[in-house]
């Protein structure tokens, strides 16, 4: 008996649709790239710095887990294809939990 190879249509469209959603990201984050310069606007600190070094670092994550997993497609690691393109997600993520968390826990430090 021969055993068919899974399909791997459905892989491929969540490589697309992810990316897809991962690029629309970056059309958002030209808005806070331009916008986060402001953070100098009381005056040029560390932590003005530290902020608009992290907005104008979110490319590199979606780009590189986009690239690895294209790479892992390619060479027919699916599982690990489909993990690495769920990641790009994961900066957006964390931020939406940082905000919903913020809101229940209240300003800290003061």
């Amino acid at each position: 008996m021969e055993t068919r190879p899974a399909s791997r249509t459905p892989l491929l469209i969540w490589l697309i649709a992810s990316q897809t959603l991962a690029l629309a990201s970056l059309i958002f984050w030209m808005f806070a790239a331009g916008i986060s310069v402001m953070a100098f606007d009381p005056g040029v600190t560390q932590e003005a710095w530290s902020f608009v070094i992290a907005v104008w670092a979110y490319p590199v994550w979606p780009i590189a887990f986009t690239v690895a997993a294209w790479v892992a497609y390619a060479r027919k690691r699916d599982k690990l294809a489909a993990v690495l393109t769920t990641l790009t997600f994961l900066p957006v993520l964390v931020l939406i939990l940082i905000i919903i968390l913020s809101s229940f826990v209240g300003p800290v430090g003061l």
